[in-house]
Protein backbone atom coordinates (compact mmCIF):
# COMPACT_ATOMS: atom_id res chain seq x y z
CA UNK A 1 0.00 0.00 0.00
CA UNK A 2 1.65 3.24 -1.18
CA UNK A 3 1.06 6.66 0.34
CA UNK A 4 2.60 10.00 1.20
CA UNK A 5 5.63 9.08 3.30
CA UNK A 6 5.30 12.27 5.32
CA UNK A 7 1.56 12.18 6.04
CA UNK A 8 -0.35 10.46 8.83
CA UNK A 9 -3.43 9.93 6.68
CA UNK A 10 -2.34 6.62 5.17
CA UNK A 11 -1.55 5.32 8.67
CA UNK A 12 -4.96 6.36 9.97
CA UNK A 13 -6.64 4.80 6.94
CA UNK A 14 -4.85 1.50 7.48
CA UNK A 15 -5.93 1.41 11.12
CA UNK A 16 -9.56 2.26 10.35
CA UNK A 17 -9.70 -0.31 7.54
CA UNK A 18 -8.37 -3.18 9.70
CA UNK A 19 -10.21 -3.24 13.05
CA UNK A 20 -10.67 -7.03 12.96
CA UNK A 21 -6.94 -7.53 12.45
CA UNK A 22 -6.34 -5.37 15.54
CA UNK A 23 -8.90 -7.35 17.53
CA UNK A 24 -7.47 -10.73 16.51
CA UNK A 25 -3.91 -9.60 17.23
CA UNK A 26 -4.93 -8.51 20.71
CA UNK A 27 -6.79 -11.78 21.27
CA UNK A 28 -3.64 -13.73 20.40
CA UNK A 29 -1.61 -11.63 22.86
CA UNK A 30 -4.22 -12.19 25.59
CA UNK A 31 -4.19 -15.95 24.81
CA UNK A 32 -0.57 -16.16 26.00
CA UNK A 33 -0.70 -17.08 29.69
CA UNK A 34 1.72 -14.60 31.26
CA UNK A 35 0.33 -14.53 34.79
CA UNK A 36 2.90 -13.15 37.19
CA UNK A 37 3.87 -15.05 39.22
CA UNK A 38 5.39 -17.06 37.63
CA UNK A 39 5.52 -14.58 34.74
CA UNK A 40 6.79 -16.74 31.90
CA UNK A 41 6.65 -14.30 28.97
CA UNK A 42 9.33 -15.82 26.74
CA UNK A 43 7.05 -17.37 24.11
CA UNK A 44 4.99 -14.21 23.71
CA UNK A 45 8.01 -11.92 23.53
CA UNK A 46 9.60 -14.20 20.90
CA UNK A 47 6.46 -13.90 18.78
CA UNK A 48 6.40 -10.13 19.12
CA UNK A 49 10.06 -9.91 18.14
CA UNK A 50 9.32 -11.98 15.03
CA UNK A 51 6.49 -9.57 14.19
CA UNK A 52 8.64 -6.46 14.60
CA UNK A 53 11.49 -7.93 12.57
CA UNK A 54 9.13 -8.92 9.76
CA UNK A 55 8.09 -5.25 9.60
CA UNK A 56 11.69 -4.08 9.28
CA UNK A 57 12.26 -2.92 12.86
CA UNK A 58 15.63 -3.36 14.55
CA UNK A 59 15.15 -5.42 17.73
CA UNK A 60 17.26 -5.49 20.87
CA UNK A 61 16.38 -8.31 23.25
CA UNK A 62 17.59 -8.02 26.86
CA UNK A 63 16.88 -9.22 30.38
CA UNK A 64 18.35 -10.82 33.48
CA UNK A 65 15.95 -13.79 33.46
CA UNK A 66 15.62 -15.90 30.28
CA UNK A 67 12.01 -16.66 31.24
CA UNK A 68 11.22 -12.93 31.36
CA UNK A 69 12.84 -11.24 28.36
CA UNK A 70 12.30 -7.67 27.19
CA UNK A 71 12.60 -6.11 23.75
CA UNK A 72 13.14 -2.66 22.27
CA UNK A 73 12.11 -2.39 18.60
CA UNK A 74 13.21 0.69 16.65
CA UNK A 75 11.98 2.30 13.41
CA UNK A 76 14.14 5.28 12.36
CA UNK A 77 12.22 8.41 11.46
CA UNK A 78 12.90 11.68 9.64
CA UNK A 79 14.32 13.09 12.90
CA UNK A 80 16.54 11.51 15.57
CA UNK A 81 14.14 12.68 18.27
CA UNK A 82 12.94 9.36 19.74
CA UNK A 83 9.41 8.67 20.94
CA UNK A 84 9.16 5.48 22.98
CA UNK A 85 6.00 3.43 23.48
CA UNK A 86 6.19 1.25 26.60
CA UNK A 87 4.06 -1.70 27.68
CA UNK A 88 4.36 -4.71 29.98
CA UNK A 89 3.38 -8.17 28.77
CA UNK A 90 2.87 -9.82 32.17
CA UNK A 91 -0.49 -9.79 33.94
CA UNK A 92 -1.82 -10.26 37.43
CA UNK A 93 -3.07 -13.79 38.27
CA UNK A 94 -6.62 -15.03 37.80
CA UNK A 95 -8.78 -17.92 38.99
CA UNK A 96 -10.54 -19.30 35.92
CA UNK A 97 -13.44 -20.75 37.94
CA UNK A 98 -14.45 -17.22 39.01
CA UNK A 99 -14.83 -16.06 35.41
CA UNK A 100 -17.90 -16.35 33.20
CA UNK A 101 -15.65 -15.74 30.18
CA UNK A 102 -12.40 -17.32 29.07
CA UNK A 103 -9.64 -15.43 30.93
CA UNK A 104 -7.26 -16.25 28.06
CA UNK A 105 -9.43 -14.49 25.52
CA UNK A 106 -13.01 -14.65 24.33
CA UNK A 107 -14.62 -12.44 21.70
CA UNK A 108 -18.32 -11.65 22.07
CA UNK A 109 -19.55 -9.11 19.53
CA UNK A 110 -17.42 -5.98 19.89
CA UNK A 111 -15.99 -7.07 23.25
CA UNK A 112 -12.78 -8.95 23.96
CA UNK A 113 -12.70 -10.56 27.39
CA UNK A 114 -9.53 -11.79 29.08
CA UNK A 115 -6.85 -11.06 31.64
CA UNK A 116 -4.80 -8.11 30.49
CA UNK A 117 -7.27 -6.67 28.00
CA UNK A 118 -7.14 -3.44 30.04
CA UNK A 119 -3.83 -3.92 31.85
CA UNK A 120 -2.22 -3.80 29.40
CA UNK A 121 -2.25 -6.23 26.51
CA UNK A 122 -4.95 -4.20 24.81
CA UNK A 123 -2.55 -1.27 24.58
CA UNK A 124 0.22 -3.56 23.33
CA UNK A 125 -2.10 -4.87 20.61
CA UNK A 126 -2.74 -1.26 19.58
CA UNK A 127 1.01 -0.54 19.53
CA UNK A 128 1.70 -3.58 17.34
CA UNK A 129 -1.01 -2.42 14.95
CA UNK A 130 0.56 1.05 14.80
CA UNK A 131 3.93 -0.51 13.94
CA UNK A 132 2.22 -2.45 11.12
CA UNK A 133 0.45 0.66 9.86
CA UNK A 134 3.68 2.64 9.50
CA UNK A 135 5.58 -0.26 7.92
CA UNK A 136 2.88 -1.51 5.54
CA UNK A 137 1.98 1.96 4.25
CA UNK A 138 5.66 2.86 3.87
CA UNK A 139 5.06 5.97 5.98
CA UNK A 140 8.19 7.57 7.38
CA UNK A 141 7.46 8.75 10.92
CA UNK A 142 8.49 12.36 11.56
CA UNK A 143 10.44 11.18 14.63
CA UNK A 144 12.15 7.89 15.45
CA UNK A 145 9.78 5.33 16.98
CA UNK A 146 10.70 2.78 19.61
CA UNK A 147 8.57 0.12 21.28
CA UNK A 148 9.80 -1.20 24.64
CA UNK A 149 7.83 -4.28 25.70
CA UNK A 150 8.90 -5.55 29.10
CA UNK A 151 8.22 -8.36 31.57
CA UNK A 152 7.78 -8.53 35.35
CA UNK A 153 6.11 -5.14 35.90
CA UNK A 154 3.18 -6.49 37.92
CA UNK A 155 5.44 -7.71 40.75
CA UNK A 156 7.89 -4.80 40.57
CA UNK A 157 10.61 -7.17 39.37
CA UNK A 158 13.96 -6.27 37.86
CA UNK A 159 12.80 -5.63 34.32
CA UNK A 160 16.07 -3.97 33.36
CA UNK A 161 14.70 -0.62 32.17
CA UNK A 162 16.37 1.43 34.90
CA UNK A 163 19.78 -0.16 34.27
CA UNK A 164 19.60 0.43 30.52
CA UNK A 165 18.48 4.02 30.96
CA UNK A 166 21.28 4.65 33.46
CA UNK A 167 23.83 3.13 31.10
CA UNK A 168 22.56 5.20 28.12
CA UNK A 169 21.64 2.01 26.26
CA UNK A 170 18.10 3.34 26.04
CA UNK A 171 17.81 7.09 25.52
CA UNK A 172 14.32 8.21 24.39
CA UNK A 173 13.38 11.87 24.28
CA UNK A 174 9.78 11.22 25.32
CA UNK A 175 7.66 8.24 26.32
CA UNK A 176 4.06 7.02 26.26
CA UNK A 177 3.18 4.20 28.67
CA UNK A 178 0.07 2.27 27.67
CA UNK A 179 -1.46 1.99 31.13
CA UNK A 180 -5.25 2.32 31.12
CA UNK A 181 -6.00 5.89 32.18
CA UNK A 182 -9.60 6.04 31.03
CA UNK A 183 -12.95 4.50 31.81
CA UNK A 184 -16.13 4.04 29.80
CA UNK A 185 -17.37 7.61 30.23
CA UNK A 186 -14.21 9.61 30.95
CA UNK A 187 -10.58 9.66 29.77
CA UNK A 188 -7.32 11.14 30.93
CA UNK A 189 -3.63 11.58 30.26
CA UNK A 190 -1.56 10.83 33.35
CA UNK A 191 1.35 13.25 33.76
CA UNK A 192 2.51 12.16 37.21
CA UNK A 193 2.06 9.59 39.94
CA UNK A 194 2.15 9.44 43.71
CA UNK A 195 5.03 7.94 45.62
CA UNK A 196 4.64 5.23 48.23
CA UNK A 197 6.05 4.33 51.64
CA UNK A 198 5.57 0.70 52.73
CA UNK A 199 6.62 0.24 56.37
CA UNK A 200 6.50 -3.09 58.18
CA UNK A 201 5.67 -2.65 61.86
CA UNK A 202 6.05 -5.44 64.43
CA UNK A 203 4.79 -5.56 68.00
CA UNK A 204 6.06 -7.82 70.77
CA UNK A 205 3.50 -8.61 73.49
CA UNK A 206 3.36 -11.28 76.20
CA UNK A 207 1.62 -14.63 75.84
CA UNK A 208 -0.95 -15.92 78.30
CA UNK A 209 -3.90 -18.28 78.35
CA UNK A 210 -6.88 -16.90 76.48
CA UNK A 211 -9.09 -17.36 79.56
CA UNK A 212 -6.80 -15.01 81.56
CA UNK A 213 -5.92 -12.20 79.11
CA UNK A 214 -5.09 -9.81 81.96
CA UNK A 215 -1.93 -11.83 82.61
CA UNK A 216 -0.58 -11.16 79.13
CA UNK A 217 -0.17 -8.30 76.67
CA UNK A 218 -2.14 -8.74 73.46
CA UNK A 219 0.18 -7.85 70.58
CA UNK A 220 -2.68 -7.62 68.09
CA UNK A 221 -4.54 -5.12 70.24
CA UNK A 222 -1.38 -3.09 70.81
CA UNK A 223 -0.39 -2.99 67.17
CA UNK A 224 -3.87 -2.17 65.92
CA UNK A 225 -4.08 0.77 68.33
CA UNK A 226 -0.79 2.09 66.95
CA UNK A 227 -2.01 1.67 63.37
CA UNK A 228 -5.15 3.66 64.11
CA UNK A 229 -2.97 6.45 65.48
CA UNK A 230 -0.68 6.33 62.45
CA UNK A 231 -3.62 6.48 60.06
CA UNK A 232 -5.12 9.51 61.83
CA UNK A 233 -1.83 11.45 62.06
CA UNK A 234 -0.86 10.73 58.46
CA UNK A 235 -4.23 11.85 57.17
CA UNK A 236 -3.80 15.11 59.10
CA UNK A 237 -0.71 15.93 57.00
CA UNK A 238 -1.48 18.84 54.67
CA UNK A 239 0.33 17.97 51.45
CA UNK A 240 2.31 20.89 49.98
CA UNK A 241 1.71 21.47 46.28
CA UNK A 242 4.58 23.83 45.41
CA UNK A 243 5.97 22.88 42.01
CA UNK A 244 2.77 21.23 40.79
CA UNK A 245 0.58 23.07 38.31
CA UNK A 246 -2.73 24.09 39.93
CA UNK A 247 -4.66 23.03 36.82
CA UNK A 248 -3.19 19.51 36.99
CA UNK A 249 -4.29 19.15 40.61
CA UNK A 250 -7.75 20.49 39.79
CA UNK A 251 -8.12 18.14 36.82
CA UNK A 252 -6.87 15.22 38.94
CA UNK A 253 -9.61 15.84 41.48
CA UNK A 254 -12.21 16.41 38.74
CA UNK A 255 -11.34 13.10 37.06
CA UNK A 256 -11.81 11.03 40.20
CA UNK A 257 -14.89 13.03 41.16
CA UNK A 258 -16.55 11.51 38.11
CA UNK A 259 -17.01 8.31 40.11
CA UNK A 260 -16.10 9.30 43.71
CA UNK A 261 -17.61 12.03 45.87
CA UNK A 262 -15.79 15.36 45.73
CA UNK A 263 -14.29 15.08 49.23
CA UNK A 264 -12.85 11.61 48.58
CA UNK A 265 -11.42 12.71 45.22
CA UNK A 266 -9.76 15.74 46.81
CA UNK A 267 -8.34 13.67 49.66
CA UNK A 268 -6.45 11.47 47.18
CA UNK A 269 -4.10 14.36 46.44
CA UNK A 270 -4.29 16.82 49.34
CA UNK A 271 -3.48 14.28 52.06
CA UNK A 272 -1.76 10.88 52.16
CA UNK A 273 -3.87 7.78 51.67
CA UNK A 274 -3.21 4.96 54.14
CA UNK A 275 -4.10 1.33 53.53
CA UNK A 276 -3.53 -1.53 55.96
CA UNK A 277 -2.47 -4.08 53.38
CA UNK A 278 -1.44 -7.01 55.58
CA UNK A 279 -1.95 -7.89 59.24
CA UNK A 280 -0.95 -11.08 61.02
CA UNK A 281 -0.52 -12.32 64.57
CA UNK A 282 -1.46 -14.99 67.05
CA UNK A 283 -1.22 -18.78 66.99
CA UNK A 284 -4.48 -19.98 68.53
CA UNK A 285 -7.86 -18.61 69.56
CA UNK A 286 -7.25 -19.52 73.21
CA UNK A 287 -3.86 -17.82 73.49
CA UNK A 288 -3.03 -14.15 74.04
CA UNK A 289 -0.90 -13.35 70.95
CA UNK A 290 2.69 -12.51 71.80
CA UNK A 291 3.53 -10.96 68.42
CA UNK A 292 1.85 -9.18 65.53
CA UNK A 293 2.98 -7.71 62.23
CA UNK A 294 1.44 -5.24 59.79
CA UNK A 295 2.32 -3.71 56.41
CA UNK A 296 1.03 -0.23 55.56
CA UNK A 297 0.71 1.31 52.11
CA UNK A 298 1.01 5.10 52.28
CA UNK A 299 0.67 7.06 49.02
CA UNK A 300 1.36 10.75 48.57
CA UNK A 301 2.22 13.34 45.90
CA UNK A 302 5.91 13.72 44.93
CA UNK A 303 5.94 17.08 46.73
CA UNK A 304 6.27 15.17 50.02
CA UNK A 305 9.64 13.70 50.99
CA UNK A 306 9.20 10.03 51.98
CA UNK A 307 11.35 10.79 55.04
CA UNK A 308 8.56 13.04 56.33
CA UNK A 309 6.15 10.11 56.18
CA UNK A 310 8.56 7.77 57.97
CA UNK A 311 9.28 10.39 60.62
CA UNK A 312 5.56 10.79 61.34
CA UNK A 313 5.15 7.02 61.64
CA UNK A 314 8.09 6.82 64.05
CA UNK A 315 6.49 9.52 66.17
CA UNK A 316 3.47 7.23 66.58
CA UNK A 317 5.79 4.52 67.96
CA UNK A 318 7.90 6.81 70.13
CA UNK A 319 6.37 5.87 73.50
CA UNK A 320 5.71 2.22 72.62
CA UNK A 321 8.89 0.21 73.15
CA UNK A 322 7.13 -2.98 72.09
CA UNK A 323 6.61 -1.63 68.55
CA UNK A 324 9.36 -1.51 65.92
CA UNK A 325 9.64 -0.61 62.24
CA UNK A 326 11.48 -3.63 60.88
CA UNK A 327 11.47 -2.81 57.17
CA UNK A 328 10.68 0.11 54.85
CA UNK A 329 10.30 0.20 51.07
CA UNK A 330 9.66 3.53 49.39
CA UNK A 331 9.80 5.52 46.20
CA UNK A 332 9.19 9.17 45.52
CA UNK A 333 6.45 10.06 43.06
CA UNK A 334 7.15 11.60 39.68
CA UNK A 335 5.84 14.43 37.52
CA UNK A 336 6.15 15.63 33.93
CA UNK A 337 5.80 19.34 33.19
CA UNK A 338 2.37 19.84 31.57
CA UNK A 339 3.95 22.29 29.13
CA UNK A 340 6.34 19.65 27.77
CA UNK A 341 5.87 18.57 24.16
CA UNK A 342 4.76 15.03 25.03
CA UNK A 343 1.99 16.22 27.37
CA UNK A 344 0.71 18.86 24.99
CA UNK A 345 0.87 16.57 21.95
CA UNK A 346 -0.76 13.57 23.63
CA UNK A 347 -3.50 15.66 25.21
CA UNK A 348 -4.35 17.35 21.89
CA UNK A 349 -4.49 14.01 20.08
CA UNK A 350 -6.56 12.25 22.75
CA UNK A 351 -9.06 15.13 22.89
CA UNK A 352 -9.49 14.72 19.12
CA UNK A 353 -9.78 10.91 19.18
CA UNK A 354 -12.04 10.10 22.16
CA UNK A 355 -15.65 11.30 22.54
CA UNK A 356 -15.50 11.90 26.31
CA UNK A 357 -13.93 14.58 28.53
CA UNK A 358 -10.15 14.32 28.87
CA UNK A 359 -8.30 15.30 32.05
CA UNK A 360 -4.57 15.72 32.68
CA UNK A 361 -3.96 14.15 36.07
CA UNK A 362 -1.82 12.33 38.59
CA UNK A 363 -2.17 8.57 38.69
CA UNK A 364 -2.84 7.28 42.20
CA UNK A 365 -0.42 4.35 41.80
CA UNK A 366 2.91 3.92 40.08
CA UNK A 367 4.57 1.82 37.40
CA UNK A 368 7.08 2.03 34.58
CA UNK A 369 6.33 5.74 34.06
CA UNK A 370 8.26 6.42 37.28
CA UNK A 371 11.29 4.61 35.87
CA UNK A 372 11.38 6.86 32.81
CA UNK A 373 10.66 10.08 34.69
CA UNK A 374 13.36 9.27 37.23
CA UNK A 375 15.76 8.98 34.28
CA UNK A 376 14.73 12.43 33.06
CA UNK A 377 12.46 11.25 30.23
CA UNK A 378 9.23 13.29 29.90
CA UNK A 379 6.55 10.62 30.15
CA UNK A 380 2.77 10.28 29.99
CA UNK A 381 0.45 7.35 30.46
CA UNK A 382 -2.54 6.86 28.19
CA UNK A 383 -4.96 4.17 27.10
CA UNK A 384 -8.71 4.39 27.09
CA UNK A 385 -10.28 1.46 28.89
CA UNK A 386 -13.34 0.04 30.61
CA UNK A 387 -12.33 0.32 34.27
CA UNK A 388 -12.04 -3.49 34.61
CA UNK A 389 -8.28 -3.88 35.08
CA UNK A 390 -7.48 -6.77 37.47
CA UNK A 391 -11.20 -7.58 37.71
CA UNK A 392 -13.07 -10.79 36.98
CA UNK A 393 -14.27 -10.80 33.35
CA UNK A 394 -11.89 -7.97 32.45
CA UNK A 395 -12.65 -6.74 28.95
CA UNK A 396 -12.05 -4.13 26.28
CA UNK A 397 -13.87 -3.25 23.07
CA UNK A 398 -12.99 -2.94 19.39
CA UNK A 399 -13.77 0.77 19.59
CA UNK A 400 -11.36 1.36 22.47
CA UNK A 401 -8.60 -0.68 20.86
CA UNK A 402 -9.00 1.31 17.65
CA UNK A 403 -9.06 4.68 19.40
CA UNK A 404 -5.88 3.75 21.28
CA UNK A 405 -4.15 2.77 18.04
CA UNK A 406 -5.23 5.94 16.23
CA UNK A 407 -4.07 8.10 19.14
CA UNK A 408 -0.68 6.35 19.36
CA UNK A 409 -0.23 6.70 15.59
CA UNK A 410 -0.93 10.44 15.59
CA UNK A 411 1.26 11.46 18.54
CA UNK A 412 4.53 11.41 16.50
CA UNK A 413 3.13 14.04 14.13
CA UNK A 414 1.64 16.08 16.98
CA UNK A 415 4.88 16.06 18.96
CA UNK A 416 6.81 17.07 15.85
CA UNK A 417 4.49 20.07 15.46
CA UNK A 418 4.93 20.96 19.14
CA UNK A 419 8.70 20.89 18.77
CA UNK A 420 8.55 23.08 15.65
CA UNK A 421 6.17 25.48 17.38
Amino acid sequence: MDGDRNSPESVRTYLRDNPRELLETTREIVAADTRNPPGNTRELVDRLIDEFESLGFDCDRFGVDPMKPNVVATLPGADEFTLLYNGHVDTVPFTAAEWDRDPLGEIDGDRLYGRGTNDMKGAIGAMIQVARAYARTDTEPPVTLQFALVSDEEVWGDIGLADRLAADRLDPDACIVGEATGRTDVNSVAVGDRGYVWPTIEYEGRAAHGSRPVLGENAIDGLYEILRTCRRRLRELDVPTDGVDDEILAESVAYYACYLDEASARALFHSPTVNLGRFSGGDAVNTVPSSARADLDVRVLPTVDPEAIVSRIRDCLEDREAATITDIAWTAGSYTDPESAIVRATTDVVEDVVPTPVYRRFATGGGDAQVFRDAGVPTVEFATGTGTAHAVDEYTTVDKLLRNAIAYAQVPFAIDRERDG
